[in-house]
């Protein structure tokens, strides 16, 4: 069962995802909000699904064994290269699907679609993370993983909460707590990339909406996106020594 199928068996994710577009397209001034804001529970939602799995959905520690299987096993930069093309390849034909009916079934599915890429996106860092040797369990190293999918953005967002190049992990010996706050304030910037993304009804989203060419550019899209984000990914997490 892909991810489609089952967020649309999870119905809370799903409303959670309409919610939040509709802040978005109205610009609500708790779209981005740490009080629990849709598109700050939206952000929890994929965080939660792609980092830990639920459902049939693996997580990101499952993902990464299974990348890290044969010969990928001492050589991890194999493994990172697996997972981007395996999840580039997911966000793909997903993009597609979302936009193939046009203005017909875009209302329906975008939403899906939304917390579909950034599941993909989520579950992709977090397992290039754990094959480059970090711990999931770190609160930072999940904070730095959500930061990652503001692709060229996320080390100026980091550096803005005080968070500066990761350490290894030989020099964590205890994971961190980090306060509430540095979690919502990268949230808080995911959330307003989603509102700019799709605040914009006619412009942002005409293309999609077309039947046939939505398909194309949806597919387009979600892949240059993935791989601006695969790229913040092995850039935030290098190999530990």
């Amino acid at each position: 069962m892909g991810i489609l199928g089952m967020l649309r068996r999870d119905e809370k994710t799903t409303n959670t995802a309409r919610e939040a577009l509709k802040e978005a397209r109205q610009g609500s001034k708790s779209s981005t909000a740490s009080d629990g804001g849709a598109l700050h529970r939206m952000v929890e939602a994929f965080r939660d699904i792609g980092l830990d799995g639920k459902l049939t959905y693996s997580s990101a520690q499952d993902v990464a064994a299974r990348a890290q299987r044969g010969r990928a096993r001492k050589r991890p930069e194999k493994a990172v290269r697996r997972l981007v093309r395996r999840h580039r390849r997911g966000v793909t034909i997903a993009g597609f699907l979302t936009g193939l009916g046009g203005v017909f079934t875009l209302p329906v599915l975008l939403p899906t679609n939304v917390v579909e890429f950034y599941v993909h996106s989520t579950r992709m860092v977090g397992a290039i993370a754990v094959v480059r040797g970090y711990d999931l369990d770190d609160e930072e190293i999940r904070v730095r993983v959500l930061a990652a999918l503001l692709g060229e953005e996320s080390g100026d967002v980091l550096k803005n909460i005080g968070l500066g190049p990761v350490a290894g992990v030989a020099t964590r010996s205890v994971a961190k707590r980090l306060p509430k706050s540095t979690e919502s304030a990268v949230a808080s910037a995911i959330g307003g990339r989603i509102l700019r993304k799709f605040g914009l009804r006619s412009v942002r989203l005409f293309g999609k909406a077309i039947p046939g060419l939505g398909g194309v550019l949806g597919a387009i899209a979600d892949r240059a996106q993935l791989n601006k984000i695969a790229k913040a990914a092995t850039a935030s997490f290098p190999p530990v020594a």
